[in-house]
């Protein structure tokens, strides 16, 4: 008797490390890959936008206008995620000049501006936008409004100055919101 309960444990000991290597925690989650690292649905916006080697301006940024809180508690935000390339495309000096301690209160307002409160994924956006005819406003956390646009299957975000963001990679879920990735920089 001995024997076989020794045996049926090492079965079991034997069985559960095939499980914990072969499926991981995260195995079963649905990630999205933005910077070359996979998004967990489980992790916050904070959480998953570290790791993203395509978003460490935006990340930067974050940290220095002190959103980083923020975007950690519950939300739900609907982020629209600009990459370091959108930052490169600002006229030189920009990001430096918002950067600085002194400059904050501009800093906190571009980066709310980015954030809409809920969590809106793709299939929600393009129904707003054609429910508004074509376009649909969005009131940002910074209190100023971003239209939406379909042109052909692809979603666009334009802001107050005019300017046009295309969204690269939609619907990355959060445990607080959702992630847009786009391909510019949006003003207020």
């Amino acid at each position: 008797m001995k024997h076989a309960t020794v045996k049926a444990f090492a079965l079991a000991l034997g069985l559960l490390a095939t499980s914990a290597f072969s499926n991981p925690v995260n195995a079963q989650e649905k990630t999205v890959m933005v910077g070359g690292a996979p998004m967990y649905p489980s992790k916050n916006i904070v959480q998953n936008a570290v790791n993203s080697k395509d978003h460490t301006t935006l990340v930067a940024a974050v940290k220095a206008a002190g959103l980083v809180e923020t975007l950690q508690s519950p939300g739900p935000f609907t982020v629209f995620a600009p990459v370091n390339k959108a930052f490169d495309q600002l006229p030189a000096g920009t990001v430096d000049n918002l950067l600085k301690p002194e400059n904050k209160p501009m800093l906190t307002s571009v980066l709310t501006y980015h954030v809409v409160p809920g969590r809106l994924g793709s299939k929600e956006l393009m129904d707003l936008v054609h429910a508004g005819g074509g376009k649909a406003m969005l009131k940002t956390v910074q209190g100023g409004q971003l239209t939406l646009m379909m042109k052909g299957k692809d979603l666009w975000v334009i802001d107050a100055k005019g300017g046009k963001a295309k969204v690269s990679t939609k619907d990355v879920f959060q445990s607080n919101g959702v992630i847009h990735v786009i391909d510019k920089v949006l003003m207020p």
